[in-house]
């Protein structure tokens, strides 16, 4: 199903158009007009005289892949429109999914505001059922919370409902429905809200560079296009703010930048989240900034369903540094899961006539997976390989939630475009010993006490078990 046949299809049946007496009476019959973004490309920051100049009150963030929603002034309230819709977002070059999400994209455009800005969001609704919005994490009226039924009666398919309160509190928050949540979100429904302070906060340090990226998780079968809501676990496209690699833009800074990547999580299962390269911290979470006494260095946080984890680090270490979730499942892409282990198998006479039954039977994984990096197979339509991605020395061999910090002296202020691939100090990569190897004597290692096992009959060391004697003062 093409995006104009999808989208048309969702729309068939809507209740009505906006109209004045869906609008909050504490709201403007004047809708702002809603704002799109086409292009599945990374945004430039936001431009506006907050961001610029003099009076400047905070340093944009860069949403990877996405975009920052414009707002617009009305008697001191910064008002945004939300559409929630069908969209079809470009996971990857030439693989796209339907989704629903918000303004033409999946996951919806980051909302940025400072600490004590009134602010009033319109939400229209064009998805083919009710929806709400919950503002995940914000202190605001119990009116304002967005869960369908509780606070608010849903929004009607058709239909404009208000959001109006202060945002009380800078950091990191994410929005999401609260109606039928399982399908909504399973189909892409999120996006990131940030509030900056509006002050200098002892616990919220100034950055070069402030990114946004959510984790994301899709079942989509291969050759189809839309996702398997009903799906728990067994997820088979992993990405970073819908997209996957490398389909992702890379992280670039600029060396000696402080970097700041605020990271939240509304998929079905953790995520270790691990950068290469550098030690960070974890300088807030959902709850707000984290005491200075209280951090501590990591290179990998574990991030939970329904969190944010705020991290920062200073880019002192020039070069390509993978960034990526280290479950290994993760960051493979859609076929990776039901493919059978066949290491230490010998196909040899096996595969000629397996071709005459299955023409396109292919050897998988007889030394392991890593030949199929190098495999051209022919794949169902629309969708990717399940190990993907090439760098400056061959096949990377990751995609889905993976992408790159890329560190360079010469790395303009505010410049995000990729600087390309790194170039390695002469005497700084890793190379081949051409030398020779001394020989192998398993049995001599084995009984010279250099290990703790007993030896086999082949030469292998094996584990020793306690026995009675050894344990006989422990007995009781």
């Amino acid at each position: 199903m093409e995006r104009r046949d999808f989208i048309h299809q969702a729309l068939i049946g809507l209740a009505g158009t906006v109209t004045a007496t869906a609008v909050s009476k504490h709201a403007f019959a004047s809708v702002p007009e809603p704002i799109y973004q086409p292009s599945a490309g990374t945004a430039p920051p936001w431009r506006g005289p907050e961001t610029e100049g003099p009076e400047a009150r905070y340093r944009p963030v860069v949403t990877l892949n996405g975009w920052t929603l414009p707002y617009r002034m009305n008697e001191g309230v910064k008002e945004f429109h939300l559409v929630a819709e069908p969209v079809v977002r470009e996971m990857s070059p030439g693989f796209k999914v339907n989704m629903w999400g918000y303004n033409g994209q999946s996951p919806g455009p980051t909302i940025e505001v400072v600490e004590g800005d009134r602010v009033r969001i319109f939400v229209t609704n064009r998805l083919p059922e009710k929806t709400t919005i919950h503002w995940h994490g914000q202190r605001l009226p119990n009116g304002m919370d967005g869960v369908s039924g509780l606070n608010q009666p849903p929004i009607p398919v058709g239909k404009t409902f208000v959001y109006e309160f202060v945002a009380k509190r800078p950091g990191t928050f994410m929005y999401h429905p609260h109606a039928d949540e399982m399908t909504q979100m399973a189909m892409g429904m999120m996006g990131f809200w940030v509030t900056h302070p509006k002050a200098q906060h002892p616990n919220i340090s100034v950055v070069d560079r402030d990114y946004c990226l959510l984790l994301n998780a899709f079942d989509v079968e291969p050759g189809s296009k839309t996702p398997k809501v009903n799906t728990m676990l067994d997820f088979n496209i992993w990405a970073f703010n819908s997209r996957v690699y490398p389909g992702i833009s890379p992280m670039v800074a600029k060396l000696g930048d402080r970097v700041r990547i605020r990271v939240g999580n509304l998929t079905m299962t953790n995520h270790p989240f691990h950068v290469h390269g550098i030690e960070f911290e974890v300088t807030g979470t959902d709850g707000g900034p984290v005491p200075v006494a209280a951090r501590w260095p990591e290179v990998t946080q574990d991030i939970a369903v329904g969190q944010m984890r705020q991290i920062e680090f200073i880019a002192d270490e020039p070069g390509d540094w993978a960034v990526h979730c280290h479950k290994s499942h993760h960051t493979m892409g859609a076929m990776g899961h039901d493919v059978p282990t066949m290491i230490g198998i010998n196909h040899q006479g096996l595969v000629g006539r397996i071709q005459k039954v299955v023409p396109e039977y292919m050897v998988m994984g007889e030394r392991g997976m890593y030949d199929m990096k190098e495999m051209e197979m022919e794949l169902p339509p629309n969708t990717i390989p399940m190990m993907t991605g090439t760098g400056p020395y061959g096949p990377i061999g990751m995609g889905g939630m993976f992408t790159t910090l890329k560190v360079r002296e010469d790395v303009k202020p505010d410049d995000y475009s990729d600087p390309g691939w790194y170039k390695q100090p002469v005497g700084s990569q890793a190379y081949e010993y051409r030398g020779s190897l001394p020989p192998v004597n398993r049995e001599s290692a084995a009984t010279s006490g250099a290990t703790t096992g007993t030896p086999t009959d082949n030469g292998n060391a094996q584990v020793r078990k306690p026995n009675s004697s050894n344990n006989s003062s422990h007995k009781h």
